[in-house]
Order: C-alpha cells, then structure tokens, then sequence
C-alpha cells in the first residue's frame, strides 16, 4: 500500500541547525513533496535541504523582531501550532521538542509525532530556566501560572496524535509520565560518514555545546581545573561569560567553529567529556564516530548511547568529584577505537530512514484498513 500523497510535516521553529533540525532533514528526503509547517523561520539560518522547501509559518513571523525573541512569545505557541491550516492533508508526521505536537490535523487525517522532547521549559527544566534571581519574583509567579496553563494544554493535545515516536528510551519514559501514553523508540540520525578515526590516542578532553545551565559545562571545567588537564570548549550561549571567569589556564574556549573544525577536534581529542543530562546526545556519537570515548554523567540519553567501559566511561553523580574520579579512571583504562567507530555506525542516518520510512508506512497501512472497516 502506497503512502498518501497528501503529507505535511510541522517543526516548532527554524532558526538554526541542531538535532531536531537533523531529524526534520531526513522527514523531508523521505516526503520530498511534503510542506513543513512551523511557527517562525529563517531561511538563512538553514541547511539548503530546509531552505528549499515550501515552508508555511505562523502569525508570529509577521511580529518584528521575532526572530531575536521568539522565545518571549512562549504563551502564544499554542494558539500559533493550532492556528496552522492542515486541512486536506492525510498523513501529519511532527518533529516536537515543544509544541508541534499540539497540531491541529483534518479530522480524518493521520497524525504521528516525533517526539524530542515533552516541553522542556514547563515541565522538569521549568527551575533550570526559571528562577527569582534571573527573572524577579514577581515575574516568575506570572510565569508560574503560564507555565501551568500550557501544561494543561500539552497534555490535553495529546489527543490529536495517534502514534507517538520517541528519540530515546529516556524520552519514551517522559511521554508515558506527562502524557500517559506509550512511544516507540526510535534514535535520532547522526551523520557518522562525516567523521574519522584519528591518529593515536588523542590529547586534551574536549567539550562541544550550546553554554547553557543544564549542560552543566562547569563541572567539565571545575574538573579541568582540578587535575590540571587541557580541556577545549567548543560551543557559546548565555553562560560564556560565568564559565570564562572560572576556567584556569588548562581550558580554552573557541566559540562555535565549522563543522570541519568540529570533526577534526573529535578525531584530535582524547576524550569527549559530556557532563548534561540530555534527551539523546547527538555529540557522545559523533565523537565515538571519530573513535573516541566518551567521559558521560550516567542518566538520560547518555546511558542508550555509551558503552562503560568498551565505548567509554559512566559516572553516577553530577557532581565535579564524580566527573574527576571517571577521569582518573580513564587514565589506567584502554579503548579500542576502530571498535567504538563500529557501534557509532549502529546510530546513522540510513538506519534512521529506514526505521522511519517502515514505522509510517506500517502505521498508515493500519490507519486505512480500519479506516475501511468502520466505512462499511
């Protein structure tokens, strides 16, 4: 059974190239005819397989300055997602880490959501984003009551998916908390072809990051300090400055640098330090593809992606001390690269596609038989 030629693919937002943006790629290779709908773009900030897309967003684009704070406008994401016309189309495929979810498809459409994500900023990082030193009390007892409402409205919206796809087990266990549904696993595409295997053991740790609160980059630093190591930070964002002032004489900071850059500094490095907790972890697998192990604070996606102690090294607390102790552990440890390349292939983007292109093409089959069997 051939799949409906009606198809639309909806994003949160597109302001730039991150994991989610990846995911999105590889959904409009498989439905190359399908429009992408989302709340704000901007085309220059996209890979040209986005950019050359029919891409249809919201109201909010037409506020100037949106794409400066677009994050400002959070209270309006679910009236904005619900406002996007999808009516005629017949199969909805959703990329959400916030509010995708909450389309509203043709009432006799399918509508199956990836999932990256219950929405951080309301849910458990609502205290990491949040706070009465950063935002004032007064505005954070606003915020509170925002946050509530659009909880109310996440879990409400629930209703309009009827396949829900997670990045990780991590995720899928979220979805089941939040929303009391169950999801498939299905890990995200890391492009393992643009990375090799470098000469020797590597030298100096390195971290590659957006600098924000929950990424925990200071205790990669704290640890550096600590034990005199070399560490190199690739990545900015709103903690830069905070985390420059600690850092001693052993770590350098480079901003964000090219992707060539990248890949080189995975392949010269001697380990990746990956100190967050994070949904999935696109970076702990690109280095492993370059044949590097990975230093990993042990919850979340971390624990689905890195082996302790074949593809690299586990610690149990996200404290500095626990960091330090896995890093003198990885001294009197041995890791084979060409084996850690090996089982970074198993995340590609062709597995992704295909685990994809089945689970929709599976899930539309039994869409239309009973489709047909309530017609009759």
């Amino acid at each position: 059974m051939q799949l409906p030629q009606r198809i639309a693919l909806v994003h949160d937002w597109l302001t730039g190239m991150r994991g989610g943006e990846k995911v999105l790629e590889v959904f409009c290779e498989l439905f190359p005819e399908a429009p992408v709908f989302t709340l704000v773009a901007i085309p220059d900030k996209l890979s040209a397989t986005l950019a050359s897309r029919r891409i249809v967003t919201s109201f909010l684009q037409r506020i100037p300055g949106i794409e400066r704070r677009y994050r400002h406008f959070l209270p309006l994401f679910p009236l904005a997602i619900e406002r996007m016309d999808l009516r005629g189309y017949d199969l909805v495929l959703s990329s959400s880490h916030a509010v995708a979810k909450g389309v509203r498809p043709d009432k006799h459409a399918l509508h199956i959501s990836y999932i990256h994500t219950p929405m951080r900023y309301v849910w458990d990082m609502f205290d990491q984003y949040f706070n009465a030193a950063s935002t004032g009390s007064v505005a954070l007892a606003v915020i509170r009551l925002i946050a509530a409402r659009i909880r109310r409205w996440d879990v409400r919206s629930c209703s309009r998916v009827h396949h829900f796809i997670a990045n990780s087990a991590y995720i899928a266990d979220r979805v089941v908390r939040h929303y009391h549904r169950d999801a498939t696993v299905i890990h995200p595409p890391v492009s393992v072809e643009r990375f090799t295997i470098g000469a020797g053991s590597g030298k100096g740790f390195l971290v590659v990051s957006a600098l924000v609160p929950y990424k925990r980059v200071d205790l990669a630093i704290e640890a550096a300090n600590a034990l005199g190591e070399e560490l190199r930070i690739i990545g900015d964002g709103p903690e830069a400055s905070k985390l420059r002032a600690m850092a001693g004489p052993t770590v350098r900071f480079d901003g964000w640098v090219s992707d060539e850059e990248i890949a080189a500094a995975y392949s010269s490095c001697c380990a990746l330090l990956f100190p967050g907790e994070e949904d999935f972890g696109i970076v702990p697998v690109e280095a492993m593809a370059s044949g590097r192990p990975v230093i990993a604070y042990g919850r979340g996606g971390a624990t689905e992606t890195v082996r302790d102690g074949q593809t690299g090294l586990l610690f149990n607390e996200q404290t500095t001390a626990s960091l330090i102790a896995a890093m003198q552990r990885f001294d009197r440890h041995t890791f084979d690269a060409a084996a850690i390349r090996r089982h970074a292939e198993g995340f590609s983007r062709e597995r992704f596609a295909d685990e994809i292109r089945q689970f929709v093409t599976h899930a539309w089959q039994e869409w239309r038989l009973t489709a047909h069997a309530v017609s009759e």
